[in-house]
C-alpha cells in the first residue's frame, strides 16, 4: 500500500467517525486486521477488546435513560441486541468503514470481508476514539447509532415479539395467558405517554410507559420476561 493510499484510507476512517486524531498511528493501528499485521500486537486484537467495553458502557448508559421503566432483564435483552456482532458487523458496512481496513491477502470471500473482521473492527475504532478523544469523543460517535439501532428495533418488532414471547413462555410455565392493564397516562395530547401492566395469573409484572398503547405493552412485556428469566 503507498503512503498516498494509506493517507487516503485513514482520512475516510476519520471522516467517517467525526473525529480528527491527534495519533493517526491509534487509527491505523484500529484498522488492520492480523492477517495484516507484521505481529500479533500490530493488529486491533486488543483494541478490539477496549472497544467491546466502551461500547457496552455507553450503550448501557442510553438504555438506562430511554428506558426508565424497564427492570433489569428488559434492559439486557435490548444491549445485548445492540452490541451484537452481527449489529456491529451490519453497522461498520452501512458507514463504509469495510472499506478503511487492512487485511491480508484471502482473507476477504467474493471481494466481502466476513461479518465478524468488521464488527472486531467497529470496536477497535470506538477504541481508537476513546483513547484519542477521550469518552466523550467515543460518545459522539456512538449515541446517535445506538439511538438509531433501537428505533429500528422497536419498529421491526412491530408491538408483538415481546409480547409473542411473553405468551409462549407464560403458556408453557403457568398454562396462563398474559394479559395488559392499563394504570394511567400523562402529558399533553401531542405528547402523551401510556403506562401499561403485565398480568399472568395472579401475578403483576414491574409497569412501563410508552409513547402509545402499542409500545408501553411491548415494553411491559419486556419487563415480565426480564423478571420471569431472572428467576
Amino acid at each position: 500500500m503507498t503512503d498516498s493510499d494509506r493517507a487516503a484510507r485513514l482520512a475516510e476512517a476519520s471522516r467517517i467517525l467525526g473525529h480528527s486524531f491527534a495519533d493517526e498511528g491509534l487509527l491505523a493501528h484500529s484498522l488492520t486486521h492480523a492477517s495484516a499485521a507484521a505481529t500479533r500486537g500490530g493488529s486491533n486484537e486488543r483494541l478490539e477488546f477496549l472497544g467491546d467495553a466502551v461500547l457496552g458502557m455507553i450503550a448501557s448508559d442510553v438504555l438506562y435513560e430511554r428506558f426508565p421503566d424497564d427492570a433489569e432483564g428488559a434492559l439486557t435483552r435490548w444491549k445485548s441486541a445492540v452490541v451484537s456482532r452481527s449489529t456491529c458487523g451490519r453497522i461498520g458496512r452501512e458507514l463504509g468503514l469495510e472499506a478503511c481496513l487492512r487485511v491480508g491477502k484471502g482473507v476477504a470471500v467474493d471481494d466481502e470481508l466476513p461479518e465478524s473482521l468488521v464488527s472486531a473492527a467497529f470496536e477497535a475504532v470506538v477504541a481508537a476514539l476513546y483513547l484519542d478523544g477521550g469518552l466523550d469523543a467515543a460518545r459522539r460517535f456512538l449515541e446517535p447509532l445506538i439511538r438509531e439501532e433501537l428505533d429500528r428495533m422497536i419498529e421491526d418488532e412491530g408491538g408483538h415479539n415481546a409480547k409473542s414471547d411473553l405468551q409462549h413462555l407464560a403458556q408453557v410455565r403457568f398454562g396462563e395467558t398474559p394479559t395488559y392493564r392499563l394504570l394511567g397516562e400523562k402529558g399533553p395530547d401531542h405528547d402523551k405517554l401510556f403506562e401499561v401492566v403485565a398480568v399472568i395469573g395472579d401475578r403483576t409484572f414491574p409497569s412501563a410507559w410508552g409513547p402509545n398503547k402499542k409500545e408501553a405493552e411491548q415494553a411491559a412485556a419486556k419487563n415480565a420476561l426480564g423478571q420471569l428469566e431472572e428467576a
